[in-house]
């Protein structure tokens, strides 16, 4: 194993360090990352403590995670760098629903800002969303016109929340609604946490149409929150990488959906 020098260069330095390699290989053993850093094991769970209390990482018996569960969503850092061909994939079939004058609105998830990337060629378009990195992103296309949903922010999910952002979608009623969730099973949506939930479902009831967006790891699974049913949207909208049985129960319940081809 290589080590990492930086254990030397002091506890911030070694908790980026950690947190950086964690995210890239989705999970870690506490006596690897000890042997990796160079320090003690208590020094190593110390850390693992602050980047959960940061909520980098989950940690679980003997080890750490940057990976999602039923009842805990990755961070927003893990999934930006998760899965990225089907969702680069799931975007572009996407994009192709879009067209010039239309007012869409956008989740916090990283599959929507796979979408957000390609909106610069369908202008002029009118975009709100919730989640900074979008924001970021099309604040320097001149041709959109772009409404920032407001809130609490929320570090993990690099977002706003809460009632105020709920208050503020309520507003507003949209064309084109685009959103992901973490899990897809026996005909509903589902999400793990109860504050991204009431703001999805707001996204979803101002919207003339809803398409969901989502990369084949979704499907076949649940989570501790039901979003909305299937039946919500108009479009379901998946990757190559989805396997028989599980288009087969889209089928079952009668979503219309198209799966996007990796390359």
């Amino acid at each position: 194993m290589t080590k990492d020098n930086s254990g030397r260069r002091g506890p911030e330095a070694r908790r980026r360090a950690i947190a950086d390699h964690v995210l890239s290989v989705g999970s870690a053993g506490a006596g690897d990352l000890a042997e990796r850093f160079g320090v003690s094991l208590m020094t190593v769970h110390r850390d693992l403590d602050e980047l959960e209390r940061q909520g980098i990482v989950r940690k679980y018996r003997g080890g750490v995670t940057a990976q999602p569960s039923g009842v805990f969503e990755s961070n927003v850092a893990y999934r930006m760098k998760s899965m990225q061909a089907a969702k680069n994939a799931v975007a572009a079939k996407a994009a192709a629903l879009v067209e010039p004058g239309m007012s869409v609105m956008l989740d916090d998830s990283t599959t929507t800002l796979a979408l957000a990337r390609r909106l610069g060629g369908v202008t002029p378009l009118t975009v709100i969303t919730n989640f900074l990195e979008t924001t970021n992103l099309l604040a320097r296309e001149r041709d959109v016109r772009l409404v920032a949903l407001g809130g609490e922010y929320d570090a993990l999910h690099d977002s706003f929340l809460g009632v105020s952002c709920v208050d503020a979608i309520s507003a507003l009623n949209v064309d084109l609604c685009f959103v992901s969730t973490s899990a897809v099973s026996a005909g509903f949506t589902y999400h793990q946490e109860q504050h991204i939930v009431s703001v999805k479902r707001a996204m979803l009831e101002s919207a003339q149409r809803n398409v969901l967006l989502i990369d084949h790891s979704k499907l076949g699974r649940v989570a501790l929150h039901r979003v909305a049913p299937l039946s919500v949207f108009d479009r379901v909208i998946v990757d190559d990488g989805a396997d028989a049985e599980a288009l087969r129960e889209l089928d079952e319940h009668k979503v219309a959906y198209e799966v996007a081809v990796t390359r």
